[in-house]
């Protein structure tokens, strides 16, 4: 088998994740190619399409937000993502049992202990029949039916076993952060279809490929599948890895060579080009992680120079700030200058 460096690896997933060129997409179609994309902060995904579409404007998501084609939910990994509509009633049954895994961690169990989750789901499911509700009227409706829980953590539990939407404004640009007040509604979704898996695996590695089984399982957050990559093993192509571990890949998607030119790239906070393996040494070192991943649920907008992470940046006062992990040589500060520029009217508008 063709053995892959990191260097080639870099740059299939730079070229897959429209990080090599801007492309003349969609927003839609943009967020489809890429699967979803992390949403924690709702502003962030935005950049993140910056970053990928050329002549890229916020009307282009917030109108698909409002139409309902693009929508904000607990997703891969049970972290908010957006995903297309479709997508996500055909991909959100796939991932329940990783939302559901969640749900059962001790945080929740402390809270509910002796709660049937089933009967919380049929109570939230209940006060949403009606429409849209606020998630701290939801909390609260929750709270008086079982008194002495806590309300956010009720709420929370109903949101990951079943498919709950965020209302457009909340998902949308907007003020930087987290948002206080979240309206939420039921979403449908269809029936969990034995081909959707096989489909989940094929749409990642046409956006993070090639990769492993284990890579695969650190993005979407299910496990054991090594039975169906197996199954799938004749339709994939097959590589060696720099570490001597089997890559898997799509058998029709080429991959560009490794001294291809990579232009400097801002990435969002959260940005799944960073979160999408289980090894991810193929776009920042090990050592840098630490100072991008400050905190377990913290991931901190990255500076991209010849593909690789070469820093962190924040938006502070209406300006850039830059933490380089090392000096950039002239030419790469000047390249990095020049992004920053014209992403700063984008990052300004109100």
């Amino acid at each position: 088998m063709t053995v892959l460096s990191r260097r080639a690896l870099n740059r299939a997933l730079l070229q897959r994740q429209f990080l090599l060129e801007r492309a003349d997409l969609t927003a839609l179609e943009m967020i489809g190619r890429l699967v979803a994309m992390q949403a924690q902060e709702p502003n962030w995904p935005y950049v993140g399409l910056w970053a990928r579409i050329r002549d890229f404007t916020h009307a282009d998501l917030t109108a698909l937000l409002a139409q309902g084609r693009v929508v904000r939910s607990g997703f891969l990994r049970s972290t908010m993502h957006l995903s297309a509509a479709d997508d996500f009633r055909r991909l959100r049954p796939v991932l329940q049992p990783v939302l559901n895994r969640t749900a059962d961690s001790a945080h929740f169990r402390r809270n509910n202990a002796g709660l049937d989750p089933e009967t919380l789901v049929a109570e939230g499911r209940a006060l949403l029949r009606t429409g849209p509700l606020p998630r701290k009227e939801l909390a609260g409706h929750l709270a008086s039916l079982h008194p002495g829980l806590d309300s956010r953590v009720l709420a929370g539990e109903v949101e990951l076993r079943t498919p709950l939407v965020h209302d457009p404004a909340t998902a949308s640009w907007g003020g930087w952060g987290t948002r206080s007040s979240i309206i939420v509604s039921a979403a449908p979704v269809e029936a969990p279809q034995p081909a959707a898996l096989r489909d989940l695996v094929r749409r990642y590695l046409a956006a993070f490929g090639p990769a492993t089984v284990a890579d695969v399982q650190a993005w979407c957050g299910l496990t054991r599948l090594d039975e169906i990559v197996s199954d799938m093993g004749p339709d994939l192509r097959h590589y060696t890895g720099p570490d001597g571990r089997r890559l898997l890949d799509l058998p029709d998607v080429p991959l560009p060579d490794p001294d291809t030119p990579a232009p400097v790239r801002l990435l969002p906070a959260y940005d799944n080009a960073l979160l999408g393996h289980a090894d991810r040494s193929r776009i920042i070192a090990d050592a840098d992680r630490k100072h991008v991943t400050p905190g377990q649920a913290r991931v901190l907008p990255t500076v991209l120079v010849d593909g690789y992470v070469r820093g962190t940046w924040s938006f502070t006062a209406g300006d850039v700030r830059l933490a380089p992990f090392g000096s950039f040589s002239r030419d790469e500060q000047q390249a990095v200058d020049d992004e920053i520029s014209r992403l700063l009217p984008f990052l300004s508008r109100r």
